[in-house]
């Protein structure tokens, strides 16, 4: 069985670099899918409050049968919850359908600059990691400004980021900056959205010279540059073959020829961060 290395937090903990994501998952099929993950390798499962799947997910957890400390659990406060009261009734929403007493990193979902309400509700995920009810708090499509307020009025600096990262928007200077700070990049959407990755003569021809698929080689390029990275789907031939990108090694020129793919702020297929205010997922 294939298992994922373990990336360093700067708070002492670690996470498996290869993640099951759960985004756009139904609770019904997420409570299948994450075992099917769970039994093919998989010991990171990232959900969020508003997948609304927490419950399926942790049906699944129970499901599996693993010691707790065997797989990571990732959760992420909504926009919609932002703000101190909020985000405490809306982690303890997150537990009790996750099944959990003490989650393994909980993340701000976006900055929201809008509601003007992301330091204070990062105030808050200081307080429940104190507590002991958090092991390790993040955060997910800040922008640098907005790590730069949260470390300048709380001293406290998130593990992780997760962000959107693939060819066609590397974000490499935000990447840079966690780097300088000890804050790990984890990627979201890491195949893109439909914008064209996959089908991209240069990926293909990567994977052709691999003898393994367009997913696998943008997988294996992620985690190439040190990323966390989540990967999602229900088929299980493809949840194994995702796991199976760890074991693709890409040459320095494959990366650099990759890395060229990238369109900078068009290359974005998700919401802005400068202006995402949140809805249904988020």
């Amino acid at each position: 069985m294939t298992t994922s290395p373990r990336i360093d937090f700067h708070d002492g903990r670690s996470i498996p670099q290869l993640g099951y994501g759960v985004w756009q998952v139904e609770n019904e099929v997420a409570a299948d899918v994450v075992v099917k993950a769970l039994e093919a390798g998989y010991r990171h499962v990232d959900t969020a409050r508003g997948y609304n799947n927490e419950a399926g997910v942790g049906q699944a957890l129970k499901a599996a049968g693993l010691p707790r400390d065997e797989v990571f659990v990732t959760s992420k406060v909504p926009n919609q919850d932002q703000g101190r009261d909020a985000t405490l009734r809306s982690f303890d929403a997150s537990m009790e359908d996750l099944g959990l007493d003490e989650l393994d990193l909980y993340l701000i979902h976006w900055p929201a600059p809008s509601k003007g309400l992301a330091l204070e509700t990062w105030k808050t995920l200081v307080e429940l990691k104190e507590q002991g009810r958090i092991r390790s708090i993040g955060v997910s499509n800040f922008r640098r400004e907005d790590l730069e307020t949260i470390e300048a009025e709380t001293g406290v600096l998130p593990v992780l980021n997760q962000i959107e990262v693939h060819p066609y928007l590397g974000n490499a200077e935000l990447r840079a900056f966690h780097a300088e700070k000890g804050i790990v990049t984890e990627a979201w959407s890491p195949l893109g959205q439909g914008g064209g990755e996959l089908e991209d003569p240069v990926v293909t021809a990567v994977a052709e010279a691999h003898g393994v698929s367009a997913a696998q080689v943008l997988l294996a390029w992620n985690l190439a540059l040190g990323n966390v990275v989540i990967s999602k789907s229900v088929t299980p031939e493809r949840i194994a073959a995702n796991l199976a990108s760890l074991e693709v090694t890409l040459t320095d020129d494959e990366l650099a020829k990759i890395a060229a793919l990238d369109k900078g702020a068009a290359g974005r297929q998700g919401p802005d961060p400068d202006t995402f205010a949140g809805h249904q997922g988020a």
